[in-house]
């Protein structure tokens, strides 16, 4: 059953402490969940106008809380026991104290969770807090151009149902505090200096490049679609034939590999003008965004599942136009089937290594004829049924095995893997990818 938590809060109706609530959120380390319509007690308490509800909670969390809470709340609706309740998840902010916008920075206007309840924020912790602020955001940097346009981004609102008015580079943050275009502005804009680069290679290593392409110098938005697209492609759907099965199978899994590639973009610090970089191996995919950990964030905080945007504002508008679903929601779809192994992080850097899957654990073998290997010296033309699957799998998960590995690996004379090998690149079924010596195999569909 659902609890009190110091991450989670909950009221039965909405009230007059939703700020207080909301800023005790915003100063906590690790953000929290705000529930409106379920009681002390945990139990679900109907409220009349759900819809109309959420707009209010909207619009006070925006006008009413400094510094700008864009980006670092979603609201949504939950369904408890067949009562629809609102839900409003709140982000840990960067630009900490938080504070209700009518009693100003003190501790009348500052609050901060200590277990279950929420507490005025003493003074000195107020100071401190606000000597730590981060100001070298995105939002108070210049773009390097101010001719800039916007055509693509009101294309991605107009597909949402969405539109741009005048006013949208102000309610977007896209300008500093003395109006010019910001670097948001620039990264979203339809023409900048910034390209994601898609780096594919032959083998293990970075020693042979095959593929180095570039998508970018246009809004962020459309690069990023690019680059999903991109690697669409590359995580091929590998299908395994056994005499009773046909397994298939994506390189990686699909809905991680998403999520993963758009947090490498949104959380990547923009600021020290390294785009993020996304690799492709003969045996994984990596995905590298650069500025590490966030300034007093922890590994416990990053695998938590909590969302502290580093780019809120980029947060916002990939929420708004559905890259971005739910916040701290990416993170859990990947550690739903990846292990925090995956992750590797340092001080400059965050980086996803997802291994290929080979599908062996999924692959059913026919042992009615015989051995479950089948006859492993066989003639000299091989079972020409068996024997290809057995290296058709070699090669799917080794692709840059030798014709000396296969035949460790098998048992087989060179002679037959040599009959083999030909037979499959005859039937296009496997491809050779590179030269000979650098070179590997890629297993057509």
């Amino acid at each position: 059953m659902l609890q009190e938590s110091n991450r989670v809060e909950f009221k039965s109706t909405l009230n007059e402490k939703l700020e207080k609530e909301i800023v005790a959120f915003l100063n906590n380390q690790e953000g929290g969940i705000l529930y409106i319509g379920i009681d002390n007690n945990g139990h679900p308490v109907e409220n009349p106008q759900i819809d109309a509800m959420q707009l209010k909670i909207a619009d006070r969390i925006k006008n009413n809380i400094q510094p700008s809470t864009l980006g670092l709340f979603d609201i949504v609706t939950d369904n408890m026991e067949g009562v629809d309740v609102v839900k409003i998840i709140v982000s840990s902010g960067l630009e900490k104290p938080y504070y209700i916008k009518s009693k100003g920075m003190s501790p009348g206007g500052c609050y901060m969770r200590l277990g279950t309840s929420t507490q005025p924020m003493p003074t000195s912790l107020i100071d401190e807090l606000y000597a730590k602020r981060i100001h070298t955001t995105l939002r108070n940097i210049i773009s390097p151009r101010q001719d800039l346009t916007f055509a693509q981004l009101k294309i991605y609102y107009q597909e949402r149902g969405l539109e741009l008015n005048k006013q949208f580079a102000n309610s977007l943050e896209l300008l500093t505090p003395d109006g010019r275009y910001n670097y948001i502005a620039y990264l979203l804009a339809d023409e900048n200096g910034v390209s994601i680069k898609v780096a594919k290679y032959a083998g293990k290593d970075k020693v042979d490049l095959i593929e180095n392409e570039e998508y970018g110098y246009c809004s962020l938005l459309k690069a990023t679609n690019h680059v999903l697209e991109k690697m669409k492609i590359e995580n091929v759907t590998k299908a395994k034939v056994t005499s009773t099965k046909r397994v298939e199978k994506n390189l990686v899994e699909p809905v991680p590999m998403r999520e993963a590639l758009i947090n490498a973009v949104v959380h990547n610090d923009f600021s020290r003008e390294i785009p993020p970089v996304f690799e492709i191996f003969s045996d994984r995919m990596e995905f590298t965004s650069y500025g590490g950990l966030i300034q007093g964030q922890s590994r416990k905080d990053f695998f938590s599942c909590s969302s502290m945007p580093r780019n809120r504002e980029l947060m916002r508008v990939f929420k708004d136009v559905g890259l971005v679903e739910q916040l701290g929601s990416g993170m859990s779809r990947i550690l739903k089937a990846y292990d925090e192994s995956v992750f590797e992080i340092s001080e400059h850097f965050i980086k996803v290594i997802f291994p290929f899957s080979t599908g062996k654990e999924n692959v059913s073998i026919d042992k009615s004829s015989g051995d479950e290997n089948g006859d492993e010296n066989g003639d000299e033309n091989g079972d020409e049924n068996g024997d290809e699957i057995k290296i058709l799998n070699i090669l799917e998960s080794e692709p840059d095995s030798t014709a000396q590995k296969l035949s460790k690996k098998t048992g087989f004379s060179a002679r037959k893997i040599s009959r083999i090998i030909k037979k499959l690149r005859e039937s296009g079924k496997i491809i050779r990818i590179g030269s000979d010596r650098k070179g590997y195999w890629k297993i057509n569909e």
